[in-house]
């Protein structure tokens, strides 16, 4: 009887705390859809506050992996061989954000093309310079004494190249690139998660219904041309048996939802050369152990484990004429790029942040980081810009007639801005009076280059931003000229001034990172270089990134982790 009344006792204390554990989930659950500031209900079906609250963690978009951002010493090279005096070690911190496992190879950017042609085809006058600006300088490959045709025919678009990195795109290209990738992986996105009808991103898209996912965020109903049969409203919650189904809430997707990703984008030189060093490899608790010279680690380019000894741990150039070594023999097993993954990844699991391709980043080159002004995100190329608001009171549209073209200085056309986007323009004083972090649109040049910098400058307001005089120009760079004479025809101007001190521009834009043509120097993730920012290569290349959005890491890190 005894033992029976103990039996009892403990099987009464275990449903007990059992409905305690039930009581307090179930009061947690609610609790995620009641306003904390009013108590009023989040998501109800009949209406009021929508928000996702049952959100977790950003997804990781294709083709990127997440690189944990943090502490490192930025600009820090073991030789300066240049004497460039470029790289003056400096603390930055970066925060946590997403890069391509691999660079973008032939066949991503001719799935671009592929878009871009059946979209915007060619043959339309009013589009003909989208495709065409679009595409890869093949003639990159050719050289006055070497026979490399081979290349300029095939490279691009031969299924031998596939998977090898896409060269022969300038800057400007592969920011365009890094535009359109956004707005494809958003438009899949929400046709997985039912705001947007299947298959229509293939069937019903053409110039006048595209999506943009800036645009669809400020005005979901313009998007795909305002046709509601593609632009789904998601109902949220289920209507009650025996109640109109226009009693639950229909919505679009909003920032709120948590579902459209940030954008893509080329990575600032200070992310790239945080990914390619990947010093977490060698962290021990809260400390680096020493500097690492290349992506991997050792003071080496070959490799010390016993089944690969001596091969080469990147494709580079090791000596004049030495490309890819001698046949038959273990080395780099590549003459000109490699395909991608051919090389073993860091400890961020990024494969060939030294060697194969050089590859563009976001920055404006300057001779120096400003770590005096910032030492967190360091980004030098910010140009603000708003949405432009029609007269009916609504954001403005691109449209065919509105379209923005840029004549590069080697008479390169592309397009700047395509139907379907939001047209942009400058902020104003609207948006910078008295504020303390930034003033003008345009940042580029501040406290290096800008009219504040310089002897010339006075302090007398100035309408607008006008360009600075030739002569009081901090950097004096060539300034070459294209434009049209009055038959329509290119009228090229190069610049051919011998008084010029720099190449130094705000349209220089710097690329990190060896290539298949550079020697080991070049492999160091500190090292930079420069390029104007319309010019391609047979050896630069790029990959692209994405911000994080939400916490630093997904696991809580502890002292001794």
């Amino acid at each position: 009887m005894k033992v029976n009344k103990m039996m009892t006792a403990r099987l009464l204390f275990t449903l007990l705390v059992a409905m305690g554990i039930t009581t307090s989930c179930s009061k947690k659950s609610s609790s995620k859809n009641t306003s904390a500031a009013t108590g009023w209900k989040i998501n109800d079906p009949n209406g009021g506050f929508q928000y996702n609250s049952n959100f977790t963690k950003q997804e990781t978009a294709p083709g990127l992996i997440l690189v944990e951002g943090g502490t490192f010493t930025m600009g820090k090279v073991q030789d300066d061989v240049m004497h460039d005096w470029n790289n003056t070690p400096n603390q930055q911190h970066v925060q946590s954000f997403y890069m391509d496992e691999t660079e973008v190879t032939n066949i991503a950017y001719m799935e671009y093309l592929d878009w871009v042609k059946r979209v915007f085809p060619p043959t339309d006058e009013n589009y003909k310079h989208i495709y065409t600006g679009a595409l890869p300088d093949t003639l990159v490959w050719r050289n006055r004494l070497g026979y490399n045709e081979t290349m300029t025919n095939n490279y691009l678009r031969h299924p031998a190249y596939s998977q090898y990195p896409v060269v022969g795109v300038n800057w400007i290209q592969a920011t365009e690139y890094a535009k359109w990738r956004t707005n494809r992986v958003n438009e899949s996105i929400l046709e997985r998660e039912g705001y947007m009808k299947k298959g229509a991103k293939i069937v019903d898209v053409d110039a006048n219904n595209t999506f943009d996912t800036e645009a669809y965020l400020a005005t979901p109903s313009t998007s795909f041309g305002g046709n509601d049969s593609i632009i789904l409203k998601k109902t949220k919650g289920r209507a009650k048996k025996g109640k109109n189904a226009a009693d639950s809430t229909n919505v679009y997707a909003q920032k709120t939802s948590g579902v459209l990703l940030p954008e893509y984008r080329l990575p600032t030189e200070a992310e790239w050369e945080y990914a390619a060093a990947a010093d977490v490899g060698n962290r021990e608790y809260n400390i680096y152990r020493g500097q690492k010279k290349y992506p991997w680690k050792g003071q080496y380019t070959r490799s010390g484990k016993r089944e690969t000894r001596g091969d080469q741990l990147a494709n580079f150039k090791q000596g004049k004429g030495d490309y890819g070594g001698i046949a038959g023999w273990s080395d780099d097993n590549a003459d000109i790029t490699a395909a991608v993954k051919s090389y073993k990844p860091n400890d961020f699991g990024l494969y060939d942040m030294a060697g194969n391709v050089a590859e563009w980043v976001q920055d404006v080159y300057r001779p120096m980081v400003d770590d005096e002004a910032n030492d967190f995100n360091y980004y030098r190329g910010n140009v603000y810009t708003k949405n432009k608001i029609a007269d009916d009171g609504k954001v403005e549209l691109v449209t065919a007639e509105t379209m923005k073209y840029d004549t590069l200085s080697n008479g390169k056309i592309v397009a700047r801005t395509k139907p379907g986007e939001i047209a942009q323009v400058p902020v104003d004083e609207q948006e910078t009076y008295l504020r303390q972090n930034f003033d003008k649109s345009n940042e580029i040049n501040y406290r290096d280059g800008d009219k504040q910098s310089t002897r010339f400058y006075r302090f007398v307001d100035e309408e607008g931003e006008a360009k600075v005089d030739d002569k009081k120009r901090m950097y004096d760079s060539p300034v070459h000229r294209v434009g049209k004479d009055t038959t329509g025809k290119l009228d090229r101007k190069f610049d051919k001034s011998t008084k010029r001190t720099t190449l130094i521009g705000d349209d220089v834009r710097v690329y990190k990172g060896g290539s298949w043509r550079d020697r080991a120097y070049w492999l160091d993730p500190a090292s930079r270089r420069f390029c104007q920012q319309d010019i391609a290569s047979d050896h630069i290349g790029f990959r692209c990134a994405m911000s994080r959005v939400g916490p630093k890491s997904d696991f809580k890190k502890r002292a001794r982790n």
